[in-house]
């Protein structure tokens, strides 16, 4: 099979082609002819050897994990029907490849109607997107800061939580636009003064971290709600204590292995909620699969939008 591998830690250079033999599924899994394999800012922090804790990986590895094509192969098992479905899941080996085995039991049919590329974008930034409303809920009247508001996950998450008043934080005026035609008001931290254009809000959901992170918690009223998800700049926000004693609730990035267990429900949610239309995946580009190291070297250089994905 044609795939991926990280040499070593270090920068986009280090992902090169490789071909690897054919795997074949064992008990209770499934072989994917991939059509498309996500990938993400996470994937870009493990090949510099900065993975947060509990992702972790030893070099020459295959990047990535999500990935949608076709069921091909069974292994011992596992129900007849499940060949030839359409499917989304997460690889055992690693994503960027033109074939992955698969654990049966986290494999997800794609409605009928609804796109693999859509469909891909939603397996783990629209099951986030849902489990971080579910624990930092938003209300009606709520004023909602979404900090980058049109990455993958953020485009997600500022159409989960319109019913509040959302503001999307992004760089640049095409983001802004795409900002608005999510629907909610977008703000350019690319400017110097963004901050001061942000009367105050009363939830911050925060994926990138550092001094920007830092400027999104300072505009949380007292009594407001911080929800770290991601750390794009390289650091987490640090939360001062004064900050936690005036705030009602602080979560940090170490929320996300608590969503595992409720992970299939929530993808299940965001299927529907992306075939149903609720829910507009916001497709950037598509690499060849080949291509990898661009792809993450457009990611580090915040030339990105929405979910980016690779094609073998």
């Amino acid at each position: 099979m044609e795939a991926i591998t990280a040499t070593r830690f270090g920068g986009p250079e280090v992902l090169e082609p490789v071909t690897l033999p054919t795997p074949g599924p064992g008990e209770g899994q499934l072989r994917v002819d991939v059509a498309f394999a996500g990938t993400g800012w996470l994937d870009t922090l493990i090949r510099r050897g900065d993975a947060p804790p509990g992702f972790e990986v030893t070099p020459p590895y295959v990047p990535g994990g999500a990935v949608a094509g076709t069921v091909t192969a069974l292994g011992p098992g596992v129900a007849g029907e499940w060949l030839g479905a359409r499917v989304v899941t997460r690889a055992s080996g690693g994503g960027y490849a033109d074939t992955a085995i698969a654990d049966a039991g986290f494999a997800f049919r794609v409605p009928d109607g609804l796109g693999l590329p859509e469909a891909l974008a939603v397996l783990d930034d629209g099951s986030t997107a849902v489990a971080l409303l579910e624990r930092t809920p938003v209300e009606a009247g709520d004023d909602v800061l979404v900090l980058p508001g049109v990455g993958g996950l953020g485009s997600l998450l500022v159409q989960l939580a319109r019913d509040a008043s959302v503001i999307a934080a992004v760089r640049g005026p095409e983001k802004v636009k795409l900002a608005h035609d999510l629907g909610v008001q977008a703000v350019d931290y690319g400017e110097p003064d963004w901050a001061t254009r942000v009367p105050g809000v009363d939830v911050v959901f925060d994926g990138v971290g550092g001094p920007l992170g830092a400027t999104a918690l300072s505009l949380l009223r007292d009594g407001g709600r911080f929800s770290g998800y991601g750390m794009s700049s390289g650091a987490p926000t640090v939360v001062p204590a004064h900050d936690r004693r005036r705030l009602a609730s602080v979560t940090d990035m170490s929320q996300l292995p608590e969503f595992w267990p409720e992970t299939p429900r929530r993808v299940r949610a965001a299927l529907q909620s992306a075939a149903s239309g609720r829910l507009v995946p916001l497709i950037g580009r598509t690499y060849p699969l080949a291509e990898a190291a661009k792809a993450h070297a457009d990611f580090e250089q915040r030339r990105a939008v929405g979910k980016i994905l690779l094609q073998p």
